[in-house]
């Protein structure tokens, strides 16, 4: 300061070198039609530029390769700079919702979708890095263990299938966790539809979850599979398959050995005591080894369907990795108690009904053991209380769920995993088409109106009480003579619309119109659906590992006696109700927008009669959670596509992208973008937030239409409309204005620091002045005193 005037070296600067192009997003496209869309994309994919944007919607194509973009110095190149500053990028949209939290202090949704191998999982690890970067904490430990966590999920929950060898075999929701001021304070992952069949038994050319495969490298090359019981030559049934090469791979493959020191180093990192991965190994040793377990039929005086155990072996090295005795569990594989009229009556089971409860236990250890290790990752990473309180905290979410799957032969699995989809697209639709249409009736706006495809009427043919297809499934399944037949009788009879038909043909099917093309489910793939229904997630067989007495290590006996939740997972210790239970966006549960998963009844976590619970009621609870924590946060979209079917770098199949293309509406939302109002907010919100911009910062503007005008005019926006209630803006008004604000805050912080460093300065000064005349009295009083 001079002369008490302040003096800036140089001037307050926000934005960087701006590198925007026309070609980076699709709204500034003269022509919109198909086959510009795709020259476009296919122009950009070919120069390796697999982002492109559609307003505030991110394209993301599969570049099958491994690129150079992901690396610290990127990160810092998408870190609160305004999106055309760069090019189109995967961080650019995390960093969009990042800085949305932080300036709205409001939860944020990131949704990745796709056809199964479109890049899902790739993506949501790549936010995951770039918002760990963005939340820098000085608990350095922390962000290493979120890092930590993807990986071994998807380790436990992944496999290789006919389209993808990385396929996500249930749906994810990784909530990370922020304080006020932007910092990571924690993570929460909630797991979703787990697809279990495949612990005992895959499709040809496919295989079961990928840890099964790494777990069995790494105790060969530490010679240690004799003590966990499992054999050196042949592999267990439950992994072996038609080409006979298992057991090859599993010794020659070194990614399967990299692959499990991967996990132990996992574990390691996130938290995980040796005791309890020593006992994860024993329980998925266990299964491999109930698996072997054979049966034979026998005949006595007065039975003839009774089963036993010919060869033990089997038998002995799954009880001995459970801790459970081998004839208790001989015994509850080969009878079943049913109590009549208060008298308990023990039966025994076939060999086909013996071979069937193994394989239900099996799953259901397998469920249990992947929930039990979701909720044990959620304690470790649950925020210190004593550092921050997650009560204040924010959060943004990223859902990565199983993609559209359309194999040569569908199973029930593939039915969950499509509907599972269907709802999502739903929820795209809803808030980027429905919701904006209504906005601009109520609000009296003249907009053009965008059609688009509706897929309500096949979510109701599905959800719908009494007569969707579920509810069809589960009045069947009480039936005790019924047959896939008068199953497929059922659906044909009741089912009347153009979603539905019943092909003709030897093998017993039904097919359905999906929103992303026609799909043939067998009853006699796999599993049958009858099977699939009657047999519970949780047979009784399972309460064996339930006693304390017989169960030596802890974390087996977490396992075991855990109650299930309502959605199917191991419910954790202290059940508690989250704030997306509690609450729905009213525009969501209004009218006719409302469907049965977004009802809002008992958080999933409430246990309830598990003899009452079917697949299909599981699999409608699960996605009535999962969107109640979708609808919570600001929503982010992610559209990935698979550029061609044979995973081939710089390989662009028109006709497949073009298909993508259509049924995700991709075109649509090109013109919506173009032509709508994506941001509609209330005026006292958006005089809340932006009265910076045109008034001074000790004045309290009424949130008045007067009032926003004054601000938009100030900020010399255009093509906004104000309605009745709410300001319309374009995708791109809010970045605009959020830079506008930063950089008005800024010029008040740099204000703030030069004021108060000559503040400061004066206050020294005086202080000085003040010692300086002090030391002179001293002095003087001293000299005089000396001199006397």
């Amino acid at each position: 300061s001079r002369h008490e005037r302040i003096h800036t070296r140089r001037p307050y600067h926000v934005d960087g070198a701006d590198k925007y192009s026309l070609d980076d997003d699709l709204v500034n496209l003269e022509v919109l039609d198909e086959d510009t869309i795709i020259h476009q994309l296919q122009k950009r994919y070919a120069d390796l530029q697999i982002y492109t944007y559609v307003g505030d919607i991110l394209i993301a194509l599969n570049p099958f390769q491994n690129l150079s973009i992901y690396s610290p110095q990127f990160s810092k190149l998408y870190h609160g700079v305004k999106r055309s500053s760069n090019p189109p990028h995967i961080f650019a949209s995390a960093d969009a919702a990042y800085q949305s939290m932080v300036t709205f202090s409001k939860d944020q949704c990131i949704i990745i979708s796709g056809e199964s191998g479109a890049g899902k999982t790739e993506s949501a690890h790549l936010i995951v890095q770039h918002l760990t970067f963005l939340g820098k904490a000085n608990n350095r430990a922390l962000r290493e263990k979120i890092l930590q966590v993807n990986p071994l999920v998807e380790a436990f929950g992944n496999a290789c299938t006919a389209i993808n060898d990385n396929s996500s075999r249930f749906g994810k929701y990784l909530e990370m966790m922020f304080t006020p001021t932007g910092a990571v304070m924690g993570a929460k992952i909630s797991e979703y539809l787990l697809e279990k069949s495949r612990v005992i038994k895959q499709a040809v050319g496919e295989k079961n979850f990928h840890i099964f495969y790494y777990i069995y490298a790494g105790l060969y090359h530490q010679k240690k599979l004799s003590e966990y019981r499992l054999p050196d030559k042949k592999p267990p049934r439950y992994i072996d398959n038609e080409t006979g090469r298992v057991m090859h791979d599993i010794v020659t493959k070194d990614s399967y050995g990299r692959q499990f020191e991967a996990i132990q180093h996992c574990f390691r990192i996130i938290g995980f005591t040796d005791e309890e991965v020593y006992s994860v190994y024993r329980i998925l040793t266990g299964i491999l080894n109930t698996g072997n377990i054979e049966f034979a039929a026998i005949s006595s005086q007065h039975q003839t369907d009774k089963s036993e155990v010919p060869n033990p072996e089997a038998l002995d090295n799954a009880a001995a990795l459970l801790s459970i005795g081998s004839e208790e569990l001989q015994e509850a594989l080969t009878s079943h108690c049913v109590v009549t009229r208060g008298e308990t009556i023990i039966r025994t089971n076939t060999v086909d009904k013996a071979a069937d409860v193994r394989d239900a236990m099996s799953k259901a250890l397998y469920g249990r053991l992947f929930s039990w290790i979701v909720n044990r990752i959620n304690t470790l990473l649950q925020p210190d209380k004593n550092i921050c309180n997650a009560e204040n905290g924010m959060n943004v979410g990223i859902l990565d769920i199983f993609g559209f799957e359309n194999f040569a032969r569908n199973s029930f699995e593939q039915l969950c995993i499509n509907i599972a989809n269907e709802q999502i697209q739903f929820y795209f639709n809803q808030h980027i088409f429905a919701l904006e249409q209504m906005e601009y009736q109520s609000e009296g706006i003249h907009a053009t109106t965008v059609e688009y495809e509706d897929n309500r009427p096949l979510l109701d043919m599905f959800l719908q009480k009494p007569m969707g297809l579920l509810s069809l499934l589960d009045e069947e399944s009480r039936f005790p003579q019924a047959t896939d037949l008068t199953l497929v009788d059922k659906f044909e009879d009741n089912l009347r619309c153009k979603y539905f038909w019943r092909p003709k043909g030897v093998e017993l099917s039904f097919g359905i119109q999906h929103y992303a093309g026609k799909v043939r489910f067998l009853l006699q793939c796999l599993c049958s659906f009858p099977v699939i229904r009657r047999l519970w997630i949780t047979p009784v067989r399972i309460m064996l590992l339930e006693v304390p007495e017989r169960v030596h290590l802890e974390t087996l006996q977490d396992v075991g006696e855990g109650l299930l939740t309502r959605a199917g997972n191991l419910a954790q210790a202290r059940a508690r109700v989250t704030a997306a239970s509690r609450s729905l966006p009213p525009q969501l549960s209004a009218g006719r927008i409302k469907v049965d998963t977004m009802e809002v009844m008992r958080h999933p976590e409430e246990t309830t009669n598990m003899k009452r619970q079917t697949m299909a009621s599981y699999f409608r609870y699960s996605l009535m959670d999962l969107l109640s924590k979708m609808v919570v946060g600001q929503p982010h979209f992610i559209r990935c596509i698979k550029p061609n079917d044979d995973r081939e770098a710089l390989t662009f199949s028109h006709e497949r992208v073009l298909l993508q293309l259509r049924y995700t509406g991709i075109l649509e939302t090109v013109k919506i973008r173009q032509k709508g109002y994506s941001h509609r907010i209330l005026f006292e919100e958006f005089v809340k937030r932006y009265y910076y911009l045109a008034f001074k910062a000790h004045e309290t503007p009424l949130g008045s239409r007067e009032n926003c005008l004054t601000i938009l005019e100030k900020s010399k926006l255009d093509n906004w409309i104000l309605g009745k209630t709410k300001v319309f803006l374009k995708y791109y008004h809010i970045e605009q204005l959020n830079l506008f604000l930063r950089e008005v805050i800024g010029r008040v912080v740099v204000m703030q620091a030069y004021i108060k460093g000559w503040l400061g300065a004066r206050r020294y000064k005086k202080v000085k002045e003040k010692r300086e005349n002090s030391a002179v009295t001293i002095q003087s009083a001293w000299r005089g005193y000396e001199a006397r």
